[in-house]
């Protein structure tokens, strides 16, 4: 059984070997041990944390197999981002140009560096190892962060985010960085990345054109991955766009990829859930359907799929199950059904 729950500093060796294969694109989390044990402090900080509004929490994740204790993937929220440093995107919008009298008339996409997501929450720091893979891995991973944004709504902010990461080769080139910020910057993409994911985005950005820029002046192959994901996190973003998350022209300054986002309220798998009681019995015999589970507690959070047989009131849990997740007959349980 995979079960999710809050990251502890004893993980910091699995978390480690996830950065360090997770390859280039996973800005938030670089291969550097002292840089990983940090975000796993500031963690547990915000997980003890009396919090009545979003602010500087990240509440990070791990996916574990509870018969082996083995870890093999992770996953995020920041509670509000910008606070300290701007939170930059580009914007594709339009610029027109027009003349009746020489008959012209011109549409051209053009990128505007945006600070436009100052205080949302977002998600981050989504990777699964191979060999964890199938089964619903994928989902759960994904979907527990809802489940917890449910249950401490207001340690969040009212509109939740998420960067996809952009298309870039097995190199680790980017087309979009090759087109746009190698001009400003002679380095690489994935070092650039690298500084990035060390908390230098704020510092790169400002060395970026702060003037529109046309995208027809980019090269052909930097316009075709605007708005594109990776093809490995093609799963998570029709994962995002299942619950109601939407591209809304927002980019990456560096690989181009999408953002996408969506009200907290208004996410699927926040808007259907529900609290139920607990009882302690035998798994569905068949006739249930899947369901994304979870405890209510903060810092002992857990939540796991299953298939279930809700009633209106309470459900019936399997022992198993129950210990998994740290219930007991009688104590609230949240579903919400896939």
């Amino acid at each position: 059984m995979k079960v999710i729950r809050p990251i502890r500093s004893s993980d910091i060796d699995a978390l480690l070997r996830m950065a360090q294969t997770a390859g280039a694109g996973f800005t938030s989390l670089p291969p550097v041990r002292e840089y990983l044990h940090k975000k796993i402090e500031l963690s547990e900080q915000s997980f003890a944390a009396d919090v009545t509004e979003a602010g500087h929490q990240r509440y990070m994740f791990v996916l574990e197999d509870i018969a082996t204790g083995r870890v093999g993937g992770c996953c995020a929220v920041e509670a509000a981002c910008g606070l300290d440093e701007p939170f930059y995107n580009y914007h594709v919008g339009l610029t027109v140009h027009a003349s009746h009298e020489m008959q012209v008339y011109s549409r051209t996409p053009t990128l505007y560096l945006s600070n436009d997501y100052t205080g949302a929450s977002v998600l981050v720091s989504l990777y699964l190892a191979p060999d964890f893979r199938g089964g619903g891995a994928g989902r759960l991973l994904s979907k527990c962060r809802f489940a917890f944004m449910a249950q401490f709504s207001r340690r969040f902010a009212a509109k939740i985010i998420a960067e996809m990461r952009g298309v870039s080769d097995d190199n680790g080139r980017s087309p979009f960085w090759e087109g746009l910020g190698r001009h400003f910057f002679s380095i690489d993409y994935d070092r650039a990345e690298h500084i990035v994911g060390m908390g230098n985005k704020a510092f790169i950005a400002e060395l970026m054109p702060k003037h529109p820029i046309y995208t027809l002046l980019l090269s052909p192959e930097a316009q075709a991955v605007m708005g594109k994901v990776h093809p490995q996190t093609a799963p998570a973003l029709h994962l995002l766009e299942q619950e109601g998350f939407r591209y809304q022209g927002y980019i990456d300054i560096f690989d181009g990829g999408p953002t996408v986002e969506a009200p907290l309220a208004d996410i699927r798998s926040v808007r259907r859930s529900r609290e139920l009681t607990v009882r302690i019995g035998r798994a569905a015999a068949g006739g249930g359907g899947t369901y994304l589970v979870s405890n209510t507690k903060l810092a002992g959070f857990r939540c796991a799929l299953a298939e279930l047989s809700p009633g209106p009131d309470s459900v019936e849990l399997d022992a198993d199950l129950a210990a998994a997740l740290n219930l007991q007959a009688g104590d609230p349980v949240r579903l919400a059904a896939l």
